[in-house]
C-alpha cells in the first residue's frame, strides 16, 4: 500500500507541475490520498507512542510547507498537516469517549481543517472516520456517498470520484495488496517521501523552464 501511496502521489503532483490540462494524470492521483488516510488509521491502531507520532507528522508537515508552496502553488495547508488534525481527532475520541465531547472534538476538526485552509479540509477526517470505523462494502458505499455529497456541493471536485477506486482496493483486493507490500519500503524513504518528491518536482520545473 506505501508503495501505491507514493506512486500515485507521485503521479498526481507531476500532472500539476508538467501537465497541469491533462486529466489523467490527476484522475491517477485521486487514488493517493485515500492509502495515505487509511496508512494513518493503521498507523494510529499499531503505534506504540502517539505522541511520538504525532510529532513525528508535525515535523515532516513543517517541513514539507515551503516546498508544497513552491513546487505545486499551494496556498493552503499541506496534506501532512491536513493528517495530524485527523490523527489528533481519532486519539481525542478514544480518550473521551462521551457523545457530548466526541460531538465538540469532531466539530472543532472540521472547523480547523476548513477555516485554517487545511488540504482536503473536512472531507479527509470524514474519510478518515469512514476508514477507522466501518469496513469492506460499507467502506466503499459511504466513501461513495461522501464524494456524492462534496461533488454536489463543491464546483471542481468530481475528479474526487476517482478516489472510491482505492478504497475498492482496500477493501476487495487485500491479496493485491500483500502482493505489493512484499515489496517493504524502508521507513526513511516513507517518512522522507512528500518533502523531497517536492522538492525534487519543484528543481526539476526550474531546469525545465531555465
Amino acid at each position: 500500500m506505501q508503495l501505491l501511496a507514493m506512486l500515485t502521489m507521485l503521479i498526481d503532483h507531476a500532472g500539476i507541475v508538467f501537465f497541469p490540462d491533462d486529466p489523467a494524470w490527476r484522475i491517477v492521483g485521486r487514488l493517493a490520498f485515500p492509502f495515505y488516510a487509511y496508512a494513518l488509521v493503521l498507523g494510529y491502531r499499531l503505534t506504540g507512542n502517539i505522541r511520538r507520532y504525532m510529532l513525528r507528522l508535525a515535523l515532516i508537515g513543517v517541513i514539507s510547507q515551503v516546498p508544497y508552496q513552491w513546487a505545486l502553488g499551494g496556498d493552503d495547508i499541506n496534506v501532512v498537516g491536513t493528517l495530524l488534525v485527523c490523527l489528533v481527532a481519532l486519539w481525542l475520541i478514544d480518550l473521551y469517549k462521551h457523545p457530548a465531547a466526541v460531538s465538540l472534538i469532531l466539530t472543532a476538526g472540521f472547523l480547523s481543517l476548513d477555516l485554517l485552509s487545511f488540504n482536503y479540509g473536512s472531507y479527509a477526517l470524514l474519510l478518515v472516520l469512514i476508514y477507522r470505523y466501518t469496513h469492506s462494502s460499507l467502506m466503499v458505499l459511504l466513501h461513495f456517498g461522501l464524494n456524492v455529497l462534496f461533488a454536489a456541493a463543491m464546483p471542481g471536485w468530481f475528479t474526487q470520484m476517482y478516489s472510491v477506486g482505492s478504497t475498492f482496493i482496500l477493501a476487495f483486493l487485500p491479496q493485491l495488496l500483500r502482493l505489493i507490500d512484499k515489496l517493504v519500503i524502508p521507513r526513511y524513504i516513507w517518512r522522507s517521501f512528500y518533502p523531497v518528491h517536492l522538492i525534487a518536482l519543484g528543481a526539476a520545473d526550474l531546469l525545465v523552464k531555465s
